[in-house]
């Protein structure tokens, strides 16, 4: 059967109204003083003439599965695009707002919640870019391939261990219309956006906001889309100069630069078939530590850290430290938060989605939540596809952080930070290689 690939390409300005707070620093409230970089929802809708589906990315620190399920469902209505073929996916910027409740213990004591009238705003502008897409459809070629840029160009690594395990892998989807003009750019890149810290108060998109800075001149008709990989042990945090904006330019940067040489460099057709497989899987959930153990803990890794940043040790060391103290504390707020039944970072995400996305050869599997590196790996390496790439934040969140075994055995804050075990990253994994054989 002969395929004919149509696209469609929308993008929505998301970026909030002064004061709404932005996230992913706790005991760090940052009401938004102003506007360095904008934020966007954007989508790249396909069809193959049996086969649709939309790629939907938001700009925002995390969206709960309970919001992007409002948005899959709104923008079915409004499109006939099954609500299962529309991933939504989410950059993680910390210079961003949420679309989902936190854990942290700052968000316990004060009972924050998202801000409702933003979420309205995001969700709205999803269901929207969905819309446009759909409406605005034209013939397609499209291309998807791989470039590198990683540690040795001082990008970003593993943020556990400066050496330890990283993805260096630059995906790129460029998406042509019948007049060779590039209408899509799709990048996905396994890097945390924190380049710009606790002390900014600017909305931005971080290093995925100059990559679309970028490509606004290099394809000045694309829509922009940054997808976030499995990321959660990758940071900048070993690798950049200072937590300015100008080390999140150098980085967007070179990984644009990479991102541009793969799209002119990359072969395109218009007569790949699309597929879409889904299912839900309950993740295994932690077992708490007696809450006196937790207390002590807390308070042994509180003092640790303020010694050490007393002692004048490099930034790496303290921040270390006072994430290891974060890490403890969120375990502490996740006891305290179940022990009210108010859990809604794990009522809201549950159960987790794993999405496979197939167009042509090429398979985008897309898992809820921050996953450890090895997880995205272990996707690929069992993944019966040469092309396949995972991204994460995607269709909703996870109680936490899906980490490794080893990880949990080590401790820190990713592992303090989650309501999973080690299983939960295999599980995902499990099911994730079982789709892409279904999809063979």
């Amino acid at each position: 059967m002969k395929h004919q690939l149509s696209a469609g390409t929308a993008e929505c300005d998301i970026s909030p109204p002064l004061g709404v707070s932005l996230a992913g620093y706790p005991h760090h409230p940052r009401p938004n003083e102003g506007i360095h970089d904008r934020l966007f929802a954007s989508c790249l809708y396909l069809s193959d003439g049996s086969t649709r589906l939309a790629l939907v990315t938001v700009d925002v620190i995390a969206i709960s599965k309970a919001n992007a399920a409002r948005i899959r469902r709104e923008a079915s209505r409004a499109t006939g695009v099954p609500e299962r073929h529309i991933m939504v996916s989410c950059s993680h910027s910390h210079s961003s707002p949420r679309v989902a409740h936190s854990m942290t213990m700052d968000a316990y004591e004060t009972g924050t919640a998202p801000d409702e009238e933003y979420v309205s705003i995001v969700v709205g502008a999803a269901v929207d870019v969905v819309r446009s897409a759909v409406a605005g459809a034209f013939s397609a070629q499209i291309g998807i391939a791989k470039g590198f840029c990683g540690r040795e160009n001082g990008v970003g690594g593993n943020r556990r261990e400066p050496m330890g395990l990283a993805d260096p892998e630059v995906w790129t989807i460029g998406v042509k219309d019948s007049n060779g003009t590039v209408r899509a750019v799709l990048v996905k890149y396994s890097l945390h956006p924190t380049f710009l810290h606790s002390d900014n108060v600017l909305v931005s998109a971080d290093y995925p906001g100059y990559i679309r800075s970028h490509f606004r001149t290099a394809a000045p008709d694309a829509v922009f889309l940054f997808a976030l990989g499995a990321a959660g042990n990758q940071s900048p945090r070993f690798f950049r100069s200072g937590k300015i904006f100008a080390e999140a330019e150098r980085v967007g940067t070179a990984i644009a630069g990479e991102a541009e040489r793969v799209l002119s460099e990359m072969q395109y057709r218009s007569d790949l078939p699309l597929t879409v497989r889904s299912r839900e899987i309950e993740l295994e959930l932690r077992k708490f530590p007696p809450k006196a153990e937790i207390v002590d803990r807390v308070e042994s890794l509180r003092r640790a850290w303020h010694e050490l940043r007393d002692s004048g040790a490099a930034e790496p060391e303290v921040w270390n430290a006072e994430l290891r103290f974060l890490g403890a504390e969120d375990t502490l707020s996740l006891m305290l938060l179940h022990e009210r039944g108010e859990l809604m970072v794990l009522n809201e995400n549950t159960p987790s989605e794993v999405q496979v996305i197939g167009i042509g050869e090429t398979r985008i599997v897309a898992l809820p939540g921050e996953l450890f590196v090895e997880f995205g790996i272990a996707v690929q390496f069992r993944a019966p596809f040469a092309n396949c790439f995972v991204i994460t934040l995607a269709n909703g969140g996870l109680p936490g952080y899906a980490a490794t075994a080893r990880a949990y055995a080590e401790g820190g804050y990713e592992t303090g930070a989650s309501m999973l075990t080690g299983r939960s990253g295999e599980q995902l994994v499990d099911a994730a290689v079982q789709l892409l054989y279904d999809t063979v």
